[in-house]
């Protein structure tokens, strides 16, 4: 064989082995994306709502055992030792007294007699409820004045417009029914049906809602100018179907007010029409959803959200270490504040806050010491990924103030449960009736939440409420007592 054939083999050879080195790199590529795929739908598979930011309503089938985040006492379970009981207490006089002599004292001469001198040794109570309709007649007399030579005629009440109508009592008692009880309208319909004896409609049902709903257009306002001057809030949204479409349901709240608005939007434009957060300039308390952070002085990160997701990673990626630790220092961080309350009424002072810090920050570099950025991909355009642990690391880093300050100020919770607990009847609602039927409808059922939100957090009776709004007085004297 001669040098030049030589070098021709050899050439085609060295072309081969380039060639299979490419497709080596290419197959590696594939499979290592591959992997990557089959992780990330084993980590979506494995999500529920323990350990993510889920509903329990996705859970399906499969949900979690409960898991508790709170670290044991070492204290017995039940009420502790000087804990105050409660039992069922009847607060009116009973309507009827029913007194029981001893049996043996049936057909005793004397029976009569022993009653008179008889002491009550024990007494028991049984509350029940008395379920009937009352009809009120109103007769307009007519009637020939001597005096005058005219005929006179009576005049029915202003709130009697109808030949047969219902009463305040009972349309408040419907409302409450199709909104804080999120009982369907034609469950309603068969409920009072067989009950009252009343042919009640579907259509009458959504009316008496719309006119309570109408009454509180003005309370409406005064709540939503009430939350947007709070000093600290708590924001949230959820989904929920309207008219066969996703529409979501915004809320801004404390302890003390409710406020819910319907947009068809869940981000900024959605913000943007409730016309709450736009103008508010105190501490926003939410999810870490990016569009809140275009709004406020000041941002307090939910930690219950990061406890979920901590949990998440630990289930998903055991090798990550940090995580355990991370979640140590969330509970101790509330641990030591919520003693600190209770003991001086005082928040944290600057040592333990500083200390704290120091912890977060060493986790964090723990934590990117566990999880370094991949090398980029020659040729690759765009953003290199950096996977969803690492961007939480991200995200811890640079919104650290944001999750350290509720251990700094003293009106900033821990977590953003007051707004998922003012929004959990949205989804019961939905939950019974499968979806509104009407956008008008969905916002008269969020206007009423609203008032009945606030009233019950105002320590007034939700029925009370209602029947004031039906009647076409709304309780309003919570407003404007600075929150």
């Amino acid at each position: 064989m001669t040098k030049e054939e030589m070098a021709v083999i050899i050439e085609i050879q060295v072309r081969q082995i380039i060639q299979l080195t490419n497709l080596a790199t290419e197959l590696q590529q594939k499979l290592d994306a591959a992997n990557d795929r089959i992780a990330e739908l084993e980590e979506r598979l494995n999500k529920n709502s323990h350990n993510s930011s889920k509903p329990p309503s996705t859970d399906g089938y499969k949900k979690p055992n409960p898991k508790s985040l709170r670290k044991t006492s070492g204290k017995k379970q039940g009420g502790q030792e000087g804990h105050k009981g409660h039992n069922l207490k009847i607060d009116m006089e009973p309507t009827e007294i029913i007194q029981h002599m001893p049996s043996a004292c049936a057909g005793c001469p004397r029976y009569e007699e022993c009653r008179g001198s008889a002491c009550v040794a024990e007494t028991r109570h049984v509350a029940d409820a008395c379920v009937t309709i009352e009809v009120t007649e109103h007769q307009v007399l007519e009637i020939a004045c001597p005096r005058k030579n005219v005929d006179l005629r009576g005049q029915f009440p202003e709130a009697v417009k109808a030949t047969i109508q219902y009463g305040e009592n009972l349309q408040a008692l419907i409302v409450a029914f199709s909104t804080v009880g999120a009982v369907s309208a034609n469950r309603i319909h068969e409920l009072f049906g067989n009950i009252f004896n009343i042919p009640l409609s579907t259509g009458t049902i959504a009316n008496m809602v719309r006119h309570c709903a109408e009454n509180l257009a003005e309370i409406d306002e005064q709540l939503k100018l009430a939350v947007t001057g709070l000093d600290v809030a708590h924001f949230d949204e959820t989904g929920t179907r309207v008219d066969k479409k996703l529409n979501w349901v915004h809320v801004a709240s404390n302890r003390f007010l409710t406020y819910l608005y319907l947009s068809e939007y869940r981000g900024k434009r959605g913000m943007e029409e409730g016309a709450v957060l736009p103008a508010f300039q105190g501490t926003a308390v939410h999810d870490c959803w990016a569009s809140y952070w275009s709004y406020g002085t000041a941002h307090a990160v939910c930690c219950a959200h990061l406890l979920r997701e901590l949990t998440g990673i630990q289930e998903n990626h055991p090798e990550q270490s940090w995580a355990e630790s991370f979640k140590e220092l969330l509970l101790d961080m509330k641990k030591a504040k919520d003693n600190a309350f209770f003991e001086s009424g005082a928040a944290l002072d600057a040592d333990t806050i500083m200390q704290f810090e120091k912890r977060y920050d060493c986790i964090l570099e723990k934590a990117y010491h566990e999880n370094p950025m991949p090398p980029k991909t020659p040729g690759k355009p765009g953003r290199q990924k950096r996977g969803k642990v690492r961007a939480l690391i991200d995200r811890l880093k640079d919104r650290k103030e944001a999750v350290c300050l509720f251990i700094k100020d003293l009106a900033v919770p821990f977590d953003n449960n007051q707004a998922e607990r003012d929004l959990r009847m949205v989804k019961v609602k939905t939950k019974v009736s499968g979806c509104f039927r009407t956008a008008d409808g969905a916002r008269y059922f969020l206007r009423i939440m609203s008032y009945v939100g606030t009233a019950k957090k105002q320590g007034v009776n939700p029925f009370d409420a209602i029947l004031k709004a039906v009647s076409g007085a709304p309780q309003i004297h919570w407003m404007g007592q600075g929150f």
